[in-house]
This record gives C-alpha cells, structure tokens and sequence, in this order.
C-alpha cells in the first residue's frame, strides 16, 4: 500500500474516535455506566496507538489535508474531558453544589489547558495535569470513596492543570518508559475489566486500577525530585 494512503488511514483511524465518543454519550445519557466506560476505554486504545503511527507514517507530510493534531485534540476533549464530567455530574457521585462545581472546573479548566501552547515539556511529557478526567472519573467509578475525597481530588488536579508539576507521557516520555509503558497498557487492561464487571467491588481489577493510576499520576513528579542520571 502506497505510503500516502497508509496515512489517509492513520487519520482514519483517529477519525473513530469520534464515533466511539459518540457510543459513550449515547450510553451515558441511558445511565450506563459501565458501558460508557467500555466505549472510552476503547477510545484510550485508539488514541494511544494513532500517534505512533502517525509519526511513523510521517502524516502531516503524507497527508498534509487534514490536521491530525486538531482531529485528535476535539475528540480528547469529548473523551477525556466532556464525556467523563457529564457522568460524575449525573451519576451522583456529586450532588448538589459539589456537582456543579466538578463540572465547572473540569469543562472549563480543560479547555484552557487544551490551547495552552506551553502544555508540552522537552522530554514529550506534560506541564500540569494534561486533563486525563476519563482516568481519574473511572477510577472514582470503581473505588466510590466519600465525596469529600472526590471533591478534592477534582479540585487539586483542576489546579495541577496549571502548574509546572510534571505529568509523564506513557508512550513518548523515554525515561522510565520501561516501566510507564507497561502500566498504561495494565490500566486499560484493568479499566475493561472493571467496567465489564460494572465495577464490581470484589473485582481483581480495582486493585489494578488504583496501582497504576497511582504511578501514572506521580512518576512525572518523581522524575523531577530524582536527578536523572548522565
């Protein structure tokens, strides 16, 4: 296959997201939790391997046409970012003030940081909390701690958006990828699970969850407090 129409298919490929965002908001608006999870874990998987291959197959030269970074940043902010908000808000996780105000914060900070043109850091990681709420809302689903916990895990990563606190790629952060990598790959492995099991509180899969959030959230910090070795 000729090279320029491996990139049209790379784009393409992106492009699903979209259609997968769509099947998550269709099973939110039904109360389906598990399912709109399902449909954004999905989306996850997409999203981690498009850009890979976009670099691979050069898109922006191959298939100058559409912006690939623009495609992918709309259907981020559907996955990552509007989808998710909509479920904590509904499912009553948060009620009443404390709703509203996740929502506020969550839509409106992320938009924000979405245009922020300083987002990206010279080791390919991210300055601030990079707006990943599809992670973190997932695992509020699983674990259901209080609501204190889930108002102030909302509100410090809200503000983490906004600082120069260091938030690691999985695929393209090289330094301790060895190990990040595996971990994102073990998370969407442990999400599927925990949403096909409607996020059963008995589950193998919760445990799995809470680890690798756990260092998929911290190591970027880490990586600053730890000298990196020449």
């Amino acid at each position: 296959m000729d090279i320029r129409h491996k990139a049209l298919l790379v784009h393409l490929l992106t492009a699903s997201g979209a259609v997968l965002s769509m099947l998550a908001m269709l099973a939110a608006v039904d109360g389906e939790w598990a399912l709109m999870f399902l449909w954004l874990v999905f989306a996850f998987g997409v999203d981690g391997i498009d850009g890979p291959l976009a670099r691979r197959y050069e898109v922006t030269r191959n298939w100058p046409a559409y912006d690939g970074v623009l495609m992918d940043l709309i259907i981020d902010y559907l996955t990552y970012v509007f989808i998710p908000a909509f479920a904590l808000f509904k499912s009553g996780l948060l009620s009443g003030w404390t709703g509203w105000f996740a929502i506020i914060v969550i839509v409106f900070g992320s938009v924000v940081y979405f245009a922020d043109t300083r987002m990206k850091t010279r080791d390919n990681s991210f300055a601030g909390f990079p707006g990943c709420w599809n992670m973190v809302i997932l695992v509020l689903f699983a674990v259901q701690p209080h609501w204190t916990v889930i108002l102030g895990i909302v509100t410090a990563l809200g503000i983490a958006m906004f600082t120069n606190i260091k938030f690691i790629h999985p695929v393209r952060t090289e330094r301790w990828r060895a190990i990040s990598l595996p971990m994102a790959v073990l998370w969407v492995v442990f999400a599927g699970r925990a949403a096909w099991v409607d996020f059963h509180p008995s589950s193998w899969a919760i445990w799995g969850l809470v680890i690798t959030s756990v260092w998929l959230l911290l190591a970027g910090a880490a990586q600053q407090l730890i000298p990196e070795r020449r």
